[in-house]
C-alpha cells in the first residue's frame, strides 16, 4: 500500500471512530511505528486530525461535540495515569463511592480494583466492566442503567432515579470542560443532569481533570467550580487558571505529568489521611506559584 492510501484509509477511521492508536495502526497495516507516526504528522500539517500521545483524534470540537471513549481514550495519557494515581490516594476500604464516565475515571477504576470491601456506584460501561474484571468479591459494583451515550455513560431518567436514592461518601468526577464562568461542564444535556444527581447523592466531590479541560466549555453545566471539595489536575496547569483555581476549589492538586504522582508544594507538608471508616484524605493545597 502507498503512503497516501494509507493516510486516507487512516484519516477515514479517524473520522469513523473519534481516534485513534499508533500501535493497532501498526499491527493493522503491517508496518512500523515510526512510520505511522509519519503518517500523522503529515496529516496533522495538513490540519484533518490532531496528533496527541499515542496516537490522533478529530479536530474542531465545539461545545455540542461529544467525543467517543476510544477517541479520548488516548488523550493526555501521562497525566490521566498521575491524576489517576493520586486520586486513588483518596479511596479507603470499605467506602461507597461513585465514579462517573469519562477515560481518566476508568483510570482511576484500573487503580481501585485491589481496594477491599468498596462499593463502586458508576454510570459507566468501561469503569463497570474494568471492576468486573478484577473478581473481587468483597466489592460490589451499581451500575445504573440508562441510555447509552457516545462516552459510553449511561444517562437519563432512569440513571437519575437510580441514583437519587443513595448515599455515597465520596464521588471522582470526570468533566469535558473548566471554565471561570461555566464551571464544569459536559457537551451532553442528560448527562449533566445525570452527573448533578451523582454530586448531590455524595458528601464530597472530587473532580478529576487534566490540564487540558481548561478553557473548553461544553453546552451544560454540571456545577459551579466552588461545589468541587478537590480537583485532581496536572502541573502543564495554565498559570491564570491556577490561580482562578485555587481561589474557587476547595483543594487544587496539582501531579506531575510524567505519572509520578503528587508534587508537593516546597516547605509544605501533605495533610495525613483521615482513616476513619468511609472517609477521604485530605488533599494538598498547591500553591500558585511555581
Amino acid at each position: 500500500m502507498l503512503a497516501r492510501q494509507r493516510q486516507a484509509a487512516i484519516l477515514d477511521r479517524v473520522r469513523a471512530t473519534g481516534g485513534v492508536r499508533v500501535t493497532e495502526l501498526a499491527a493493522e497495516f503491517g508496518v512500523s511505528d515510526m512510520t505511522i507516526r509519519r503518517d500523522l504528522d503529515t496529516l496533522h500539517e495538513q490540519g484533518v486530525l490532531a496528533k496527541v500521545h499515542g496516537g490522533a483524534t478529530t479536530t474542531g470540537p465545539g461545545s455540542t461535540d461529544e467525543p467517543g471513549f476510544h477517541a479520548k481514550s488516548v488523550r493526555q495519557l501521562p497525566e490521566k495515569a498521575a491524576i489517576a494515581a493520586r486520586a486513588a490516594e483518596l479511596v479507603r476500604p470499605g467506602a461507597a463511592v461513585a465514579l462517573s464516565a469519562g477515560t481518566t475515571t476508568a483510570e482511576l477504576a484500573r487503580r481501585l480494583v485491589d481496594v477491599p470491601g468498596l462499593t463502586v456506584v458508576t454510570n459507566s460501561l468501561p469503569v463497570a466492566e474494568i471492576l468486573h474484571a478484577g473478581g473481587r468479591t468483597d466489592q460490589t459494583v451499581v451500575l445504573t442503567g440508562g441510555v447509552r451515550t457516545p462516552s459510553d455513560a449511561l444517562v437519563g431518567p432512569l440513571a437519575v432515579a437510580a441514583i437519587r436514592s443513595l448515599h455515597l461518601d465520596l464521588l471522582f468526577l470526570g468533566v469535558h470542560g473548566i471554565s471561570e464562568r461555566a464551571g464544569f461542564t459536559t457537551p451532553n444535556l442528560m448527562e449533566a443532569e445525570t452527573d448533578r444527581a451523582l454530586v448531590s447523592a455524595a458528601d464530597r466531590l472530587v473532580v478529576l481533570a487534566d490540564h487540558t479541560k481548561w478553557g473548553t466549555v461544553g453546552i451544560s453545566s454540571i456545577v459551579e467550580l466552588s461545589a468541587a471539595d478537590v480537583l485532581v489536575t496536572d502541573d502543564r496547569l495554565d498559570p491564570q487558571a491556577r490561580q482562578v483555581l485555587d481561589e474557587r476549589v476547595g483543594e487544587l492538586v496539582l501531579v506531575a505529568g510524567a505519572g509520578t504522582g503528587s508534587r508537593p508544594t516546597p516547605g509544605r507538608t501533605p495533610a495525613p489521611a483521615d482513616r476513619g471508616p468511609g472517609r477521604v484524605a485530605a488533599a494538598t493545597r498547591e500553591e500558585t506559584a511555581e
